[in-house]
């Protein structure tokens, strides 16, 4: 069986409204034998007449009157439907899904949530968190979210935002023997013979946390491992080890103590999209990338900061 169309059901209320076929196409601006075709193929789709023509009106026939307040009905939904679509291109409402790894949700994301939704208190925000890189891209291209913070994706063919280069913290006890270093930083290789609070092993900054102390010379040796960034540093905090954790997370008021390692250790984060993004979802893009603040404003007291262009990058992609 046939569905009736939006149109259709448009041409029924019209005339019903009118009076006459006449009157309805005149005011629906087509031919009166093009509304007399619709109306037959809708009483075709509906399978019953819906209108009786009468010398100088129309009558409607029992399913007629049943169908009526179902046809004023979806065409109210229609009209309501148009004006959310509407005002959620003007930002008035709407709803966004984002997707982020889990130290997005704990350090950049928060502050740009408070100002974007004193802009835009109509639109709703929606937040999955993800522990890797790679499950996150995945989530992405698999529609589960309108848009992605995280690491550069891997092969990505939408839109990429770039949102600066994300520093990295090695985070010790108040007590620690290294924790007095006059530098303010640590190499690595001193933490060699360390056991780390480390991650759980699908968690990206696993990969990371493998990935640098390799690069100095050594495999980590896990005292603990979390499925939780945020429980890295309170751990570290606590004297079960050394963590590496994104600078940006760490709260106020930490007690712990904060070193830069040698050489730093950064990854760039980004915010991705697929390939046509709607226009909420690009004015939210675009004002993350106005307003993220990916650099750690805690770190510059806690650690002597270096010249970013000195050494290379290390961590991307993890």
């Amino acid at each position: 069986m046939a569905i009736p169309t939006f149109r259709q059901l448009e041409y029924l209320v019209t005339v019903v409204d009118t009076g006459s076929f006449t009157r309805a196409a005149e005011h629906l601006h087509v031919t009166q034998p093009a509304l007399s075709h619709q109306m037959r193929a809708l009483e075709s789709a509906v399978g019953g007449p819906l209108l009786e023509r009468l010398p100088r009106s129309v009558r409607l026939t029992p399913m007629g009157r049943a169908v009526l307040p179902h046809a004023r009905a979806a065409l109210a939904e229609a009209g309501r439907l148009h004006t959310v679509a509407r005002r959620t291109a003007g930002l008035e409402e709407g709803e966004l899904e984002i997707a982020a790894i889990y130290s997005v949700s704990l350090g950049i994301l928060p502050p740009v949530l408070r100002a974007w939704r004193q802009r835009h208190p109509g639109v709703r925000i929606r937040l999955r968190e993800y522990p890797h890189t790679d499950r996150l891209q995945a989530a992405i291209a698999g529609g589960r979210a309108d848009l992605a913070i995280g690491p550069v994706p891997v092969a990505w063919e939408g839109p990429i935002h770039e949102l600066g280069a994300e520093e990295f913290a090695i985070v010790l006890s108040a007590d620690d023997p290294l924790a007095d270093h006059p530098t303010g930083s640590v190499v690595l290789t001193d933490l060699a013979d360390r056991a780390w609070v480390h991650y759980a092993p699908d968690h990206g900054l696993a990969d990371l946390l493998d990935h640098v102390c390799v690069e100095a010379g050594f495999h980590p040796q896990a005292a603990i491992r979390v499925e939780q960034t945020s429980a890295a540093p309170l751990l570290a905090a606590a004297g079960l080890g050394p963590a590496l954790v994104p600078a940006n997370i760490i709260p106020p008021h930490f007690d712990g103590v904060l070193l830069r390692p040698d050489p730093p250790v950064r990854r760039t984060l980004t915010a991705y999209t697929r390939a046509r993004p709607d226009p909420l979802t690009v004015a939210f893009a675009d004002f993350l990338a106005d307003q993220a603040r990916v650099d750690p404003t805690g770190f510059a007291a806690a650690a002597t900061l270096v010249d970013r262009t000195d050494t290379p990058a290390r961590g991307q992609n993890l």
